[in-house]
């Protein structure tokens, strides 16, 4: 009984130091209005070394330092290929919460070993098989590691699919601006206006990029490497053309809208054509045995009387 009661104890501890964490984390995330600030470093004194290293935000000062240190272990066992891959899928992720390669890695090896560790502590406190226990923590070891992963591959979908919903509107609602005598650019800056999504982010980095001295063409390159959308692509890889050129904007855009549309229409009509494929496994294993147990229940009695 007090092993089990220990067992809990350290259960709860972590669970409360880990909300503790996401608290600190999600407070220093909040927004913070411009004028508050500036009012605050112009009232302000010269502060100490310390007092201005604890004004950081909470994941500069603890979580991305504990998160390097735990990536010194994977790093090591990562080769610089696997590290550039890295850092592409999480510019196509949106760089969530500006983690970079080396802190990602350091949140898998800290979550493998916080779930293997907590496994095999609950069988060492617990007194069950040691054996059985080692093998469970060496399952939760790859199990902790692959997470952080699927959390990844998840968002990168959940991104290009948001992007690819949101372009043919984005397109055509360009197309109107520039036919009715608006330059790229502010028609760049009325899709910003009129929507907020995962597009319309990077069109906005896109024109600041411009607006800061780089070509248009470079920033349109690298909001497409960026995103790395297919429809994107080539609707970058058009208007860079059209630029070099000389073709008139309007035209391409008017093509591009339809190609786009068209692309909508075929990408619908091929989910529409595998949805009784995806539909014939749930029948086959839920549907059906529950119909043929509706239909056929009562007549299992007699069956079994008769022989």
């Amino acid at each position: 009984m007090t092993g089990e009661f220990i067992a809990i104890a350290i259960i709860l501890m972590i669970i409360s130091s880990l909300g503790l964490v996401v608290f600190g984390y999600r407070r220093a995330n909040q927004d913070i209005v411009i004028e508050d600030r500036l009012s605050q470093y112009g009232q302000r004194e010269i502060s100490s070394l310390t007092e201005l290293e604890l004004e950081q935000p909470f994941q500069d000062r603890i979580v991305f330092p504990v998160l390097r240190r735990f990536s010194r272990i994977g790093r090591r066992f990562t080769p610089r290929s696997a590290m550039e891959s890295l850092r592409q899928e999480l510019i196509e992720a949106g760089s969530p919460s500006g983690i970079g390669a080396v802190e990602y890695i350091g949140i898998r090896v800290a979550t493998a070993i916080g779930l293997s560790g907590i496994v095999l502590l609950l069988f060492l406190l617990g007194g069950s098989n040691l054996l059985l226990g080692l093998g469970l923590a060496a399952f939760m070891l790859i199990l902790g590691y692959m997470l952080p992963g699927f959390w990844l591959k998840r968002r990168i979908s959940a991104r290009k699919k948001s992007v690819q919903i949101s372009l043919p509107d984005a397109i055509d609602l360009l197309t109107i601006s520039v036919e009715s005598g608006l330059g790229f650019d502010p028609a760049l800056s009325r899709v910003i206006e009129k929507w907020d999504n995962e597009l319309t982010r990077e069109f906005g980095r896109m024109l600041s990029e411009i607006r800061m001295g780089k070509s248009r063409r470079e920033a349109m390159r690298e909001m497409a490497n960026r995103i790395n959308v297919d429809d994107l692509n080539v609707f970058t890889s058009s208007m860079i053309q059209a630029d070099q050129l000389g073709v008139s904007i309007s035209k391409v855009l008017r093509v591009q809208s339809q190609q786009m549309r068209m692309r909508r229409r075929q990408r619908a009509e091929e989910q529409a054509h595998k949805a009784p494929v995806k539909m014939l496994f749930p029948m086959v294993f839920l549907i059906f045995p529950a119909l043929y147990i509706v239909l056929l229940g009562p007549a299992i009695p007699r069956l079994l009387e008769s022989f």
